[in-house]
């Protein structure tokens, strides 16, 4: 009697992004293109939860064994109540993007600020420190990127935005944990800001599809040897940023802070270096679609 050959087949690894809404969102056909190119079996996939269903989204991580999962509006700050383990920039950012599920149990990560740096530095500015830097905005978004310049250890960054008193309040708190010269003001104080900021990053809503025409700020308030950078990367160069270029200033757009965040997620997944601009092709493929 013949010995009956065996064979092995190892499931797939899954992964995936929640969110509410998510059918809009670039992140899997990212990161389905870098499991392709770094050769993991593995599959990642949108998954629209509900505010009223985030908990038991969370639980169905470990039940149904996901390696792990990004997450996306409205769920950032929610989830954290979720999780076994915060990372300690995550617990002060006060926002989770990314879970990793790690043998059942769920550590939570924010890899928006450390992706936004990486970027920054990679296309526009290499080096940080001493520099002066403007950000536009108080939100969420403002304050992982702002604990993440600060590492940088930059001369100071001011906060400026539209209710001043959010922009005091933030700069406050990120100061009481030994950032470094952080302050706020209205946009009202823009033009004594601007005059002397080497770099301006907005990371307002302010230009994004499909209110294409809009601007944060009045860019000839800008100096013309600044780096002026922005969040949005839908259109892939905002009205800010066009108008920034054509002064002469070195501008950078928010492609690459959502391509390297994607990249930092893959590394706490699988322990391995992103191919990052497998990545990058697979979202400006994706606009094309």
């Amino acid at each position: 009697m013949s010995e009956q050959k065996k064979t092995t087949t190892s499931l797939p690894v899954l992964l995936g992004v929640m969110g509410d809404p998510i059918a809009h969102s670039k992140s899997p056909a990212m990161h389905n293109a870098a499991l392709k190119a770094a050769e993991v079996n593995g599959i990642y996939m949108p998954l629209h939860v509900h505010p009223e269903q985030l908990q038991a989204a969370v639980r169905g991580i470990v039940a149904l064994g996901y390696r792990g999962v990004n997450v996306t509006i409205p769920h950032k700050e929610h989830v954290m109540s979720y999780l076994d383990e915060i990372d300690e920039s995550a617990r002060l950012i006060g926002a989770v993007n990314t879970i990793v599920n790690k043998d059942g149990k769920l550590i939570g990560y924010n890899t928006d600020g450390i992706g936004y740096v990486r970027s920054l530095k990679e296309e526009a500015v290499p080096d940080l420190a001493g520099k002066r830097i403007a950000v536009l905005g108080a939100g969420g978004a403002a304050r992982g990127v702002i604990y993440a310049l600060a590492l940088e250890k930059p001369e100071r960054i001011h906060i400026l935005n539209r209710t001043a008193e959010r922009a005091v309040e933030l700069a406050s708190d990120l100061r009481a944990h030994g950032l470094g010269e952080i302050t706020g003001s209205g946009m009202e104080e823009a033009a004594v800001v601007l005059a002397s900021a080497d770099i301006v990053i907005n990371t307002t809503a302010a230009g994004m599809h499909p209110h294409v025409e809009d601007v944060p700020v009045d860019p000839t308030l800008i100096r013309v040897d600044a780096a002026v950078s922005d969040l949005i990367y839908n259109p892939l160069e905002t009205r800010l940023l066009r108008e920034s270029r054509l002064r002469g200033c070195t501008v950078h757009g928010g492609l690459g802070m959502f391509v390297y965040q994607g990249a930092v997620a893959f590394e706490h997944w699988f322990g391995i270096q992103a191919p990052v601009e497998t990545m990058r092709q697979a979202v400006l493929d994706s606009f094309d679609k």
